[in-house]
């Protein structure tokens, strides 16, 4: 064996080895040269080492008539290794940006292939990484941008590696060359329109003959930014810690954090831990559109402040930040008669009712705020809806979507809120179930 394929061998086993226990390696395999290198060394790995069990993965999009031949090819390929192939067709979405949206598609459909406890092996290398950072930095890109492309992160029930991050170009061409490997040439590689394409072929040539260590030299770049980003990560989730706390409309099922906590923190841990904990729900907004989080943090009392993003929007009401999507952000169902209350009462997108005690006389209806509501308490008299639910502190987007229990034009409860949900004399109380976690997470 050659000194290349010992050394390739031994640095492609060091960085999976936390990874050894896992059911499957799955390998990204387009038929190009990194992804044959990778699944080629993998397969005579196993032969003298104890592997998970190996298959692979090829994604035809159908962008070009010359991609119908791949799938043949990564085939004959996997066929002479003794790995099993699966061959997903996808429908890449027409947009801006033909790049993006093939990735989408990609990933899409890595996400719904994978399986609990499987990786999926991916082969971008060090020179993939230097691409990434220029591009990236191009784009006016943060800490958490430039830091590249992780070795590792969650992907679907799974996980997605990339072990080949610390192996150049020139490494896996020499193996290639070595061990007569054939691979596809995809067309569209040369095609300059595309970003990458244009750093590839038109300017890291241009630096690596001024630097010729460039492609390493910003590969180790990244490797720091990476770690800049950790130790950014670990100070948000101190930040959120003390953000998040227990609130008496937790049962509303709504994420959210305590305003106070967050605005005893400089501006720029504000955008850090906001920034943390919305890359879960949302795609977030470039620096210069930040200036709905100040907007809605600075804000007066009294007003109602919403910042809208992409995949939902966050809301300031009860001294709190809420994120909200999905169906909190739809109008509330229409009005509903219930029929049984001895049974509960499924409302659409909004929900379960549920009557406990003595259920009071009939006909009972469920309908929503509309303005103006009267509510009588025996100890009070009759007060105006709105201000009962000021006095108890209700979030104001949850007000329109609490259901209100109605006989005739007599408002007799508030679903699940505290003093206005039931009559504790005639021993009857209204429970509400909110709709589940619709919160559409990017």
């Amino acid at each position: 064996m050659d000194r290349l394929t010992i050394d390739l061998s031994a640095r492609l086993l060091l960085n999976l080895k936390p990874w050894r226990n896992a059911k499957t390696w799955r390998i990204a395999f387009s038929g190009g040269l990194d992804s044959t290198v990778l699944l080629h060394l993998l397969a005579h790995l196993a032969k003298t080492e104890s592997l998970p069990a190996l298959s692979a993965i090829h994604i035809h999009h159908g962008l070009q008539p010359a991609a119908d031949a791949w799938p043949a090819h990564c085939q004959s390929v996997c066929d002479a290794l003794g790995v099993r192939l699966h061959v997903v067709h996808v429908q890449v979405q027409s947009g801006a940006s033909l790049e993006r949206a093939a990735r989408d598609a990609r990933y899409g459909a890595f996400v719904e292939a994978s399986q609990t406890s499987e990786l999926l092996l991916t082969a971008q290398h060090r020179d993939d990484q230097a691409e990434t950072l220029l591009f990236r930095l191009l784009r006016g890109a943060g800490v958490r941008g430039l830091s590249g492309m992780p070795s590792a992160r969650p992907l679907g029930r799974g996980y997605l590696l990339r072990p080949l991050l610390d192996v150049s170009r020139t490494e896996l061409e020499a193996y290639a060359t070595e061990h007569q490997l054939s691979w596809i040439e995809d067309p569209s590689n040369q095609d300059r329109q595309f970003s990458r394409n244009y750093l590839r072929h038109q300017v890291f040539p241009v630096l690596t003959e001024r630097w010729p260590q460039a492609m390493a030299t910003m590969a180790r770049s990244a490797a720091h930014l990476s770690e800049a980003q950790a130790l950014l990560d670990e100070l948000a989730h101190i930040d959120l810690a003390e953000a998040t706390t227990v609130n008496e409309f937790d049962w509303l099922g709504v994420p959210s954090l305590e305003l106070a906590a967050l605005l005893q923190r400089s501006a720029a841990r504000q955008r850090n831990a906001l920034s943390h904990w919305l890359a879960a729900r949302t795609r977030l907004p470039d620096s210069d559109h930040w200036s709905g989080w100040e907007d809605l943090r600075d804000a007066t009392g009294d007003a109602r402040p919403v910042w809208r993003l992409a995949d939902g929007e966050l809301h300031r009401s009860a001294g709190r930040i809420w994120w909200l999507s999905g169906c909190w952000l739809r109008n509330p169902p229409p009005a509903v008669q219930w029929a049984d209350p001895s049974k509960s009462l499924t409302l659409s997108e909004n929900g379960l009712l549920t009557l406990t005690g003595q259920i009071p006389d009939g006909p009972l209806q469920i309908r929503y705020r509309e303005g103006g509501e009267v509510m009588h308490l025996s100890e009070r008299g009759h007060r105006d809806l709105k201000r009962l639910l000021n006095e108890r502190g209700v979030p104001a987007f949850a007000r329109g979507r609490l259901p209100l229990l109605y006989r005739g034009d007599q408002l007799l409860a508030v679903a699940s809120v505290q003093g206005l949900n039931g009559s504790g004399q005639d021993g009857w109380h209204l429970h509400w179930q909110p709709p589940g976690e619709d919160q559409g997470l990017s």
